[in-house]
């Protein structure tokens, strides 16, 4: 049986290690040590747990791929969204545990996670093409390790949390001024490029509202109202573990409403109208509402309208940019045409106005430019626009 320990102000657990080798005596595991009696308590009851199960290691003995794989990631299955739950554990599986899961838990050193941030910017893709991993990617990556060697620190797993030492690569604010945005008239062009593709009603919203790829698929049309020219976000269509689910919006701010212009309420009536005939021509339901989905009324796969969309701009010859990429440009050009930054972050479900000014600061500099041009018109008119002519 475990049992606890009581050092100067800390409580240890310390369990039955097996036999010591080297003496033939009995081996006694120590915990690093809680601040409360009850913390140790609860300690000593999972180690209890593990040896029940037939899980039960030495910290000694316990990988970093243990630990995730059977101890932290179990525990925070009911903790995190579906979607973050999957992203951690293909995190773990494709590159944590492949490259340093093998090192002791005890034993990892803030080196070692530089090393291995500096080979997943190098060589860490692993789509056939080759290459490294966006810095964004690699600091997620740098993000969920902190948390899980967080609780190992807090549990007396390890001594330290290493992670807090190791150095990720860092991202460079400005947010999309690292994305490719189309102009209005690249988007205008495309849109009538597609314009009599079965995809182009989606691909019309997404432009015109700015909505997340999730948002859009997930949309119903109980949340449409073509008639006062607005929709709802309310929930997102996720790719969790490659499987369409259901789940709630990104963030708070993430659910709000969206109003429409009458170009847009025109392609939804349309789109409508075909989906209706899809189903009534097919004997199908669209039995879960949603506006955009394929002839048999089943919902869009996140992953397949980002390929589609992947074909279409390799198929028109136009300048490549992602889908999410539509997105950005729906807000630069509005920014650009002097919308209120705040319209565009309600627009957008962002978190703030400031949140809105930094992830679009590249498009910022020129309406400072016409904003001071405007103003020296105002105040010394002809004279002004004379002396920039």
């Amino acid at each position: 049986m475990a049992h606890i320990a009581k050092k100067g102000n800390r409580y240890f657990v310390v369990a039955y290690g097996g036999i010591n080798r080297a003496t033939g005596g009995e081996k006694r595991d120590w915990s690093d040590g809680f601040a409360t009696r009850k913390e140790a308590e609860r300690e000593a009851a999972a180690i209890e747990k593990r040896k029940e199960d037939g899980d039960y290691r030495s910290p000694d003995r316990i990988t970093l791929a243990n630990y995730l794989n059977d101890r932290w990631l179990p525990l925070k299955k009911s903790q995190l969204s579906r979607s973050t739950f999957d992203s951690y554990r293909n995190n773990v599986r494709l590159h944590v545990a492949p490259r340093i899961g093998t090192i002791q838990l005890r034993q990892l050193q803030p080196e070692d996670l530089d090393t291995f941030y500096a080979e997943l910017l190098v060589d860490g893709k692993l789509n056939g093409a080759g290459g490294g991993l966006a810095p964004k990617s690699v600091r997620n990556i740098h993000g969920m390790l902190r948390k899980a060697l967080a609780d190992a620190h807090r549990k007396g797993t390890v001594h330290r949390n290493v992670a807090d030492l190791a150095d990720p690569p860092k991202v460079r604010n400005g947010g999309a001024k690292d994305h490719q945005v189309w102009s209005a008239d690249e988007l205008r062009s495309f849109l009538g490029e597609i314009e009599d593709s079965g995809w182009f009603a989606p691909i019309y919203l997404s432009a015109n509202t700015g909505m997340r790829r999730g948002e859009l698929l997930g949309l119903t049309w109980r949340n449409v109202d073509l008639d006062k020219a607005r929709l709802v976000v309310d929930q997102q269509l996720l790719s969790v573990g490659y499987e369409a689910q259901v789940g709630a919006p990104k963030t708070n701010t993430s659910r709000r409403t969206i109003d429409l212009d009458q170009r847009t309420v025109a392609v939804l009536r349309t789109w409508r109208r075909m989906q209706l005939e899809q189903q009534l021509g097919n004997g199908t339901r669209n039995d879960d509402d949603f506006v955009f989905t394929h002839p048999d009324g089943g919902p869009v796969h996140p992953d397949r309208f980002s390929k589609v969309w992947d074909q279409l701009v390799a198929e028109h010859g136009v300048r490549r940019i992602r889908l999410h990429d539509l997105r950005h440009t729906h807000a630069s050009i509005l920014l650009k045409a002097n919308v209120p930054v705040k319209v565009v972050s309600e627009r957008l479900g962002h978190s703030s106005p400031a949140f809105t000014m930094t992830v679009y600061q590249h498009v910022l500099p020129g309406m400072q430019a016409d904003a001071a041009a405007a103003f020296g018109d105002a105040v010394f008119g002809d004279a002004q626009r004379q002396a920039r002519e």
